[in-house]
């Protein structure tokens, strides 16, 4: 008779390891994460026009702002998205610092319908060279008589507009 205990069941050298499960708690974090992160970069990647269905008053300020050298071209990427800019060159002509400008654009039509109208706040080019960036007035803001170039970019315009220069609006200006 032997002496040698018998072996447990799947204790032999050469069965497959148990497969360690992930804690429920990582789980849950991991999750938790992805979703502030999606969140974050929903609300904050992008300063993305806003959509209103009705002209809003010109601001104050203004008539004291003028635009010039209104130029439009388009972009598309490699997921098929399109995009629409509007490049030209604001002028302060007024005696106060602006710090900050939100533009209403009309996108009109043929169709008889009302434009589509976009809401953003304006933005000035910072560079050109790798690629064009932009920033908004805040980050230098624009004195009595400057002048500088700016640009609007738009995603998802309607197929309806007219190809024609959008009609540009001052609604809101800070100064100082």
């Amino acid at each position: 008779m032997s002496t040698t205990p018998p072996h447990p069941p799947n204790s032999d050298m050469f069965s497959a390891p148990a497969k360690a499960s992930l804690p429920i708690r990582a789980i849950a974090i991991a999750t938790v994460a992805l979703v502030l992160l999606a969140t974050f970069l929903v609300l904050f990647g992008h300063r993305h026009a806003e959509r209103t269905n009705k002209i809003l008053p010109v601001a104050t300020y203004g008539p004291n702002l003028s635009f010039s050298d209104i130029q439009m071209s388009e972009s598309t990427s490699l997921s098929g998205g399109k995009s629409t800019y509007i490049d030209g060159h604001v002028t302060n002509h007024g005696q106060s610092t602006v710090t900050g400008v939100t533009v209403q654009v009309l996108f009109r039509n043929d169709e008889a319908m009302a434009p589509q109208i976009e809401v953003l706040p304006l933005t000035l080019i910072r560079t050109h060279e790798p690629y064009i960036d932009t920033q908004l007035v805040s980050a230098n803001p624009l004195g009595p008589g400057i002048e500088r170039e700016f640009r609007l970019i738009f995603e998802n315009l309607a197929s309806n507009w007219n190809q024609q220069l959008p009609e540009i609006r001052v609604i809101n200006v800070k100064t100082r």
